[in-house]
């Protein structure tokens, strides 16, 4: 088993910023990519659950992949999110991701319809036929009601441009054996499992929690690969508090995120109230005393 990272170790699901009036702004947008990889992102995926791409049309989509690449350079990957529940509408997204210049793709089981796992392949398969781009499959079937089974990873393992997994199935063993099995690369995307992930050969995270913390999570991996494991589990364990507020407390990491970092959020999401507000940002001011992490 090897290793290897098609988009880096450490990715933020990157947040959409809005202006007041609700409108798509992009020179923002630029500004936190900027600042997300001057501070320690290898990569960034945009358009994910945590970019509200569910209330975001085509256009916006694929004008801001374009204004990140251009505020980033070409450099950082930009991975972008095209899932939809629609096989041929994502196959258009995909190629519009594309020519905006993303760097590879990342496609979500197609949910609400609950297809069976040969209907799974197929979508993916035709995914990855639509661009030259390298797929991340998403899988999180807490949100799709669909897993990716095994068997059908390791069939998607077989196409050369589905390289890589966001693994959001809270199944480490599945996990592990299809690392050791296949060369897929994998990704947490629950920030509590980015280290055991990474132990047991995982490429990275793609996190929601980086766009607040990108230096203290990538400070894990960093402590992990100088062979220093106690610190990792050190650092790892201080950002749980956090991480719990921001990801498992009823409201999205979305809300969340722009909770401590300003912003509207688009309907059908709210604004999290002052109290939740005032926790996430009492957790976030504590988080530099606890160790440093540069």
């Amino acid at each position: 088993m090897t290793t290897h990272r098609p988009f880096g170790r450490a990715l933020c699901a990157m947040i959409t910023p809005f202006t007041d009036s609700g409108a798509l702004d992009l020179d923002a947008a630029g500004k936190l990519a900027a600042r997300l990889v001057g501070e320690g992102c290898d990569g960034l995926v945009l358009n994910g659950t945590t970019g509200e791409s569910p209330t975001t049309s085509d256009a916006e989509k694929a004008a801001l992949v374009r204004a990140v690449r251009e505020a980033v350079g070409p450099a950082p990957s930009l991975v972008a999110g095209v899932g939809t529940a629609d096989t041929r509408h994502t196959a258009e997204l995909a190629r519009q991701a594309e020519e905006a210049g993303a760097d590879g793709l990342l496609v979500v089981t197609p949910y609400y319809s609950r297809p069976p796992q040969d209907a799974v392949a197929a979508h993916f398969l035709k995914v990855a036929d639509a661009t030259g781009l390298p797929v991340m499959v998403y899988d999180i079937p807490g949100r799709t009601g669909t897993r990716v089974e095994p068997d059908t990873m390791r069939r998607l393992a077989e196409h050369p441009r589905i390289t890589a997994v966001k693994d959001c199935s809270y199944d480490l063993l599945t996990a592990a054996r299809l690392i050791a099995e296949t060369p897929l690369a994998y990704y947490s995307g629950s920030e509590e499992l980015n280290l055991p992930l990474y132990a047991v050969g995982g490429a990275g995270y793609v996190s929601t929690v980086a766009n607040v913390a990108p230096r203290a999570l990538r400070a894990v991996l960093d402590a992990f690969d100088a062979g220093d494991t106690a610190r990792a589990a050190r650092l790892h364990a201080r950002l749980l508090p956090l991480t719990e507020a921001m990801m498992a407390a009823g409201l999205p990491g979305t809300v969340t995120v722009k909770a401590l970092l300003g912003g509207p959020v688009r309907e059908p999401l709210r604004p999290a109230g002052r109290e939740a507000a005032d926790g996430l940002r009492g957790l976030y001011e504590a988080l530099p005393q606890a160790e440093s992490v540069v």
